[in-house]
């Protein structure tokens, strides 16, 4: 592989909860960086602290616009795709965008990054393709897949797409990345750690369904180191291979991450409202096993879901964040700034 310094990767979603947090990482790590992104909610300043930094490059534009997304790949050496209509409810109360995105604009940039004989190609998917387990036994990369969402079903398509496909130049890899959580430039409080985080913090009712399903959690720095690592590592070691993204402490309850909480919370003196009930919309119950990045890539995620709560009260409570329901587009996947028309901005959001 060349040295990072000679490298511009295209990073679809740049600006989104996690892009926003792997770009200046990619930078820090002499990698040139451009950009794709729509900002489809709002997110308009979250790469301000790059904007003036070697390297760097944004394109405003939808990644469903084959003619915007070889633009954008003129030059470049790696795609790490996270661009798409991230989330069940996004999801749901749009399918007809979801699929435009997240299948024929994935596309678009499989295409342009064949054209242009790219090297790497990382794909963000995610553990939710595991969907509903009988047991408790953590799914690995070789389990069935069983998505019980439009988000999941059109993650576990291009999957079969990249691994399956046939004429393509470059090395895919794909990584099921689990639930992100940590404080990005893009924070999303439509997440399980920051939203029963801040709802308890404030002092509000915190109503949890189904507290005992598990779910895997991944810190979105420590996400974006497993994709530098995947982009670094030897090209046999990833290539057409599938990765887990998390760590072995990081499978959580929703009765964990709550007892995390309320004791962050206790530590300072206060107390939080919870109430406990059953037959939420929301069937996915599952744990992961993160065996394979740790042996091939030598990762093991750094933060934890506990210290990060304890970060976010303090931060909540100093009057960080206050802004949240007034900005609800910019902190939540639920709604858009408009419903683009093709061409007019679908490159953004991220995965998580």
């Amino acid at each position: 592989m060349s040295q990072a310094s000679q490298r511009r990767v295209l990073v679809p979603g740049g600006a989104g909860y996690i892009g926003s947090v792997l770009t200046p990482a990619l930078l820090a790590a002499g990698y040139r960086v451009r950009v794709l992104d729509s900002l489809l909610y709002g997110n308009t300043g979250t790469l301000a602290g790059v904007l003036e930094r070697d390297g760097f490059e944004f394109v405003r534009g939808d990644m469903r616009s084959s003619d915007q997304v070889r633009a954008a790949m003129e030059g470049v050496t790696d795609v790490v795709l996270l661009a798409a209509l991230v989330g069940d409810p996004v999801c749901k109360k749009n399918p007809d965008l979801a699929t435009q995105t997240n299948l024929e604009g994935a596309r678009n940039v499989i295409a342009a990054a064949t054209d242009a004989g790219v090297d790497r190609f990382v794909f963000a998917s995610t553990c939710s393709n595991y969907g509903l387990r009988e047991d408790d036994t953590p799914a690995d990369e070789g389990d069935e897949l069983h998505p019980l969402s439009l988000y999941a079903e059109t993650k576990v398509e291009m999957e079969r797409d990249l691994l399956g496909g046939d004429g393509l130049s470059f090395s895919p890899t794909v990584l099921r990345v689990a639930t992100a959580y940590g404080t990005s430039p893009r924070m999303r409080f439509d997440l399980t750690v920051a939203e029963f985080t801040r709802a308890l913090t404030l002092g509000q009712e915190l109503e949890v369904y189904d507290a005992d399903t598990w779910r895997p959690y991944c810190h979105v720095a420590d996400i974006s180191e497993a994709i530098r690592r995947v982009l670094e590592a030897p090209e046999d070691v990833v290539a057409e291979q599938v990765f887990n993204v998390g760590g072995e402490e990081s499978n959580h309850t929703k009765r964990s991450i709550v007892t995390a909480a309320i004791e962050a919370l206790e530590r300072r003196g206060e107390s939080g409202d919870v109430i406990w009930a059953e037959g939420g919309a929301d069937a996915r119950n599952y744990r992961v096993s993160f065996d394979k990045i740790r042996e091939r890539l030598d990762f093991q995620p750094r933060h934890t879901v506990p210290g990060s709560i304890d970060r976010l009260v303090d931060a909540i409570s100093s009057g960080m964040f206050a802004d949240v329901e007034e900005r609800s587009i910019a902190y939540r996947n639920y709604e858009l700034t408009s419903e683009p028309a093709a061409g007019e901005g679908t490159g953004g959001g991220d995965a998580g």
